[in-house]
């Protein structure tokens, strides 16, 4: 298992300094940040004189290269707004954001392979499951989450409008403050794994092994949860590695709606307020973030599959 963590870094490092230099390319020829932090009364030589104090002046490349050499020694820059550390900033949002992902892609993944798994009333669950599925992939995730708003919150009044609040005020609280904020979140990814699980456990539910093992006279619970769903969970695993990067759309989308200070709500301002330095800091975290769950998602596949393992 060391030699994939060795060849996924080997191949993932080349990778988010390409996608951090196309990322950079891209914000620098969005306008002239002097002028943006400057606003537009500005004269002209106060923009040329903040060009030359900060290097936005030089060439692009050369830009570049400064940024990442401060990147990599935890300096992200300033922002254009608040004119505060990035680093500072991205510190109280980050983990609103990677705690709000994780209980979604959680939820969504043991909900998607238990209520695909269980020999017991399957036949009663597929409708109900099938119904969330076309629910997850059809429904948009700002029209769910105003639904579940507007029912669980408006009109049940057993669940707050806001999504966030501090552990501080107790785990209960905090808790069921992230219930429609997770739902909203989780409804796309668990559509998405429940069909991708459900067509490969039937595939796998049809080979040799599988009708030896049942032959043997063990319980349907038994075959399904450890013959059929180690084989099966293969390709959820991958794509569940593959969707961490689309996380961060989902939550742009989510945290809006709940008024969460994560880091969607802060690339949203950072967009609207020509932030570049959040802009930048955001997509690097977001691309490492892809490679770091990629990884993860490798390692995950060599422990459940023996094959890959020994490979």
């Amino acid at each position: 298992m060391f030699g994939v963590v060795v060849r996924r870094l080997a191949l993932g490092v080349p990778t988010i300094f390409a996608a951090t230099l196309l990322l950079f390319v891209s914000v620098a020829k969005l306008g002239s940040p002097a002028a943006e932090m400057l606003g537009q009364d500005a004269t002209p030589d106060a923009i040329a004189a903040l060009n030359l104090k900060y290097g936005f002046d030089k060439p692009v490349l050369e830009q570049y290269l400064n940024w990442l050499a401060s990147a990599l020694h935890g300096d992200l820059g300033r922002s254009y707004v608040s004119q505060e550390l990035v680093s500072e900033t991205l510190i109280h949002a980050l983990p609103v954001s990677l705690e709000l992902a994780f209980w979604a892609f959680l939820f969504a993944l043991l909900a998607s392979v238990i209520l695909n798994t269980v020999p017991v009333g399957r036949s009663l669950l597929t409708p109900f499951t099938t119904s969330l599925n076309v629910i997850g992939m059809a429904v948009p995730n700002f029209m769910l989450g105003l639904f579940l708003i507007f029912f669980f919150a408006i009109r049940l009044k057993i669940l707050p409008t806001t999504g966030w609040v501090g552990w501080d005020q107790g785990p209960f609280e905090h808790l069921r403050h992230l219930v429609l904020p997770v739902l909203t979140l989780a409804a796309y990814y668990f559509a998405t794994f429940s069909i991708i699980y459900r067509a490969e456990f039937l595939s796998v539910q049809r080979r040799l092994f599988v009708r030896v093992a049942a032959a043997k006279g063990l319980s349907n619970w038994h075959v399904a949860f450890t013959h059929i769903l180690p084989n099966a969970i293969l390709p959820v695993i991958t794509i569940a590695g593959l969707s961490i990067g689309q996380a961060i759309g989902g939550a742009v989308v989510t945290e809006t709606i709940f008024s969460m200070p994560g880091v969607g709500g802060l690339f949203v301002s950072s967009i609207v307020g020509h932030d570049f330095p959040t802009m930048l800091a955001i997509g690097m975290i977001t691309v490492a973030g892809v490679v770091l769950f990629n990884t993860i998602a490798d390692l995950l596949l060599a422990i459940v599959n023996p094959l890959i393992r020994m490979s």
